[in-house]
């Protein structure tokens, strides 16, 4: 796909995690130091009423959008990315994350397309929401099925 195809109400192609997996959350809660217990303690979730489930780290649902942005307009695309989070995503979920462009402009050689984007557990409740400010390249990287990979954003083709 070229910059010139790219128009108000084009899609973000989806990116897609199978499984969001207890491993990489304690996995990340270890490299951060993360002391709160809802990302690798089942006890401590049920005990605050959360459910059985551990609880996803919010920055890496957001890392799940970024995933989407960048592998659809390039790794050094994005230029800003405000969010807000609707809803937890727990172990075992499946995520969707994906976009529509919402605006288009022209700042100097670049042109910016303003893009409404989001992360949905497979159940299809919406975890994030947010706006997202994307460069568009000349020419847009091939679409490919390849999206369940993590944290890469680099895209494989068939």
């Amino acid at each position: 796909m070229k910059r010139d195809d790219v128009v108000v109400g084009t899609l973000v192609p989806e990116w897609r995690l199978a499984h969001v997996t207890e491993s990489r959350m304690r996995l990340l809660a270890a490299i951060l130091r993360d002391p709160n217990p809802i990302h690798w303690d089942r006890d401590e979730v049920a005990a605050r009423g959360l459910g059985d489930r551990l609880i996803n780290q919010g920055p890496t649902n957001v890392g799940y959008v970024c995933n989407a942005v960048l592998a659809w307009a390039g790794n050094d695309s994005l230029r800003s990315l405000t969010v807000r989070f609707t809803s937890n995503v727990f172990d075992g979920d499946e995520v969707v994350a994906g976009g529509t462009v919402t605006h288009i402009t022209a700042d100097g050689a670049d042109v910016l397309a303003t893009c409404d984007v989001w992360l949905d557990r497979g159940d299809g409740t919406r975890a994030v929401e947010g706006v997202a400010v994307v460069a568009l390249p000349p020419e847009l990287p091939p679409a490919t099925s390849e999206t369940d990979s993590f944290p890469s954003t680099q895209r494989s083709t068939p």
